[in-house]
């Protein structure tokens, strides 16, 4: 699966992932998710983001989730 509106860049944010090279990192973006905000307040704080970035960030963590196996105790 290839994700064109996430990128790394060495140079932002150590190689962490971002949003289209925004400077806004795709963890910061499912932080506001899973702390209970909406797709319409983010876009609404946050004007630079486009709904379809929220649709990429939520696949991308989808794919990651579907890959790594973590043991819980």
């Amino acid at each position: 699966m290839t994700f064109k509106r996430i990128t790394t860049n060495p140079e932002l944010f150590g190689g962490k992932p971002c949003i289209r090279n925004l400077r806004f990192p795709v963890s910061r973006l499912l932080g506001l998710l899973a702390s209970g905000e909406t797709r319409e307040s983010i876009l609404k704080a946050y004007p630079y983001l486009e709904s379809e970035d929220i649709d990429e960030v939520l696949n991308y963590a989808a794919s990651l989730a579907e890959e790594e196996v973590v043991e819980f105790a």
